[in-house]
């Protein structure tokens, strides 16, 4: 009987490393691995380009082909590791359903912190200006959430390790 299949979601804010952390656990695992952002239509892109936040009505298409995306791998018996910023407990519910284990790994950060990575980085469509809201709209993991905290402030190799040791997943 082969294994069920894990999903790792790596969530938080924009600016907390979620690309970096999900590219390094993707080359050490194997694992199949997609940016939230790839399944934004083309309107929310706009929307946040322009500054202008996300609402919960912009959001539910997306998570829900996030979730379906899951759903496909773990058919095929893959597991995966999937970024997304995931700041609200309902909309970490919609992409808890996803066929297999979800485990959601929150970066997370200082304001400051996060804002300055955000000024540093180029060639993406969020503005630091949307930094604000996202942090006043992130709700932390709940106990009836299964997924760990990971502090921004380390390497990203200790990030990684700590990720597959708290997770108890397979390490070098």
């Amino acid at each position: 009987m082969s294994p069920t299949p894990q999903h790792l979601v790596i969530m938080g804010v924009s600016g907390s490393g979620k690309t970096t952390i999900s590219t390094l656990l993707s080359e050490h695992l194997g694992w199949i691995a997609a940016e939230a952002d790839e399944f934004h239509p083309e309107s929310n892109i706009a929307k946040m380009s322009s500054g202008t936040p996300l609402t919960d009505e912009d959001r539910w298409p997306w998570l829900a082909s996030i979730r379906e995306w899951m759903d496909t791998q773990a058919e095929n018996g893959r597991s995966t590791i999937v970024t997304c910023s995931a700041l609200k407990h309902s909309y970490r519910d919609v992409l808890a359903t996803a066929s297999g284990d979800v485990h959601f790994v929150h970066l997370n950060g200082d304001a400051a912190v996060l804002g300055e990575r955000m000024k540093t980085r180029s060639g993406h469509f969020m503005p630091a200006s949307l930094l604000p809201s996202q942090m006043s709209t992130l709700e932390p993991l709940a106990e009836d959430e299964q997924g760990v905290v990971v502090d921004i402030l380390k390497p990203p190799g200790d990030i990684v390790s700590e990720i597959l040791t708290r997770l108890n997943l397979p390490a070098n």
